[in-house]
């Protein structure tokens, strides 16, 4: 076999699939292909490679009322996200994905993930004398992020939105100020409905490019960029501020970047994966993301917030 002449992305399981003889090097070397346009065509669209608003935020020179206005937006983004995973369970082609969809959607919403291997977060209700010590196992600073929400435990909160909330506490934002539609600016809510409009598409192929182009950007680094600039926040002036959302999703997000790439393989060989709509869906939800980020740069540079 001339295996090596197989893109350098193509995995061990591919290999594993050519050598039981259940792909040929025809669809292998095919798929090869793909990942070479996927490579050139997605992972290097300027908002996974050069997004001016992080790399901005990344130096911690936000004032107090840059970065309420950043919580804010993204916020909204956050929140709004709930309706877009629920359309991709809604409208998941099958059974399997649906599954993995609600593994984000229960997670979401506060299910923490049950490690199926290893130690699990221990269990302080034993010892706990207060509410807010029993309730600490929806911290984001303790919770797994690996795992499944199958057998997992519900907190209030470990939904992510009331992390969210702990973030806005210390720049003097409420429940009311945050999450909610009324409070997003045109490019937010843009890329609200495009999430909603791609990501829960109805037409499977769209859903999945738009899927995979959203992972490998939640994994291309912006949030290392944002934890570093509120670290950095956190230690000079505002020493209550809780980052902890951020660090927890910095932390998480390559791994989901990696079940993507599995997903990919198992639709590229579905005999009615049609390559034109994974791209259309792709790059059109990479350009809304794309929007949202310039949005905020743009604000910043008005001076609003």
């Amino acid at each position: 076999m001339a295996t090596a002449t197989h893109h350098a992305l193509v995995s061990p399981r591919i290999e594993e699939r050519l050598r039981r003889g259940e792909l040929s090097e025809h669809q292998v070397e095919a798929f090869g292909e793909f990942l070479d346009r996927v490579e050139r065509d997605l992972l290097h669209h300027r908002i996974i490679t050069d997004n001016a608003y992080s790399r901005w935020f990344r130096d911690g020179t936000a004032t107090n009322a840059e970065l309420a206005h950043f919580v804010q937006q993204f916020s909204v983004f956050s929140n709004q996200f709930l309706v877009a995973a629920l359309l991709r369970v809604i409208n998941a082609p099958s059974i399997q994905q649906a599954r993995a969809a609600k593994e984000i959607l229960m997670n979401e919403l506060g299910v923490i993930y049950r490690r199926t291997n290893g130690p699990s977060t221990p269990d302080r209700r034993d010892s706990a004398d207060d509410d807010d010590t029993r309730d600490r196992e929806g911290d984001p600073d303790l919770v797994s992020t690996e795992g499944t929400v199958d057998g997992g435990i519900f907190r209030f909160r470990a939904a992510h939105f009331e992390w969210l909330l702990a973030v806005g506490e210390a720049l003097g934002l409420g429940f009311d100020d945050l999450g909610k539609r009324r409070h997003g600016r045109d490019y937010t809510l843009h890329f609200c409905d495009e999430l909603q409009r791609l990501y829960g598409s109805e037409d499977d192929r769209i859903a999945e490019g738009a899927s995979f182009a959203v992972e490998n950007w939640a994994a291309a680094g912006f949030w290392q960029e944002l934890e570093d600039g509120l670290l950095h926040i956190k230690s000079t002036r505002l020493p209550r501020l809780k980052i902890a959302f951020f660090t927890w999703h910095n932390r998480v997000e390559a791994q989901h970047a990696g079940h993507t790439m599995e997903e990919l393989e198992a639709v590229f060989f579905d005999p009615n994966f049609d390559e034109s709509r994974f791209f259309q869906g792709a790059h059109e939800v990479l350009d809304a993301i794309a929007g949202f980020w310039d949005g905020l740069e743009a604000d910043r540079r008005r001076g609003i917030g």
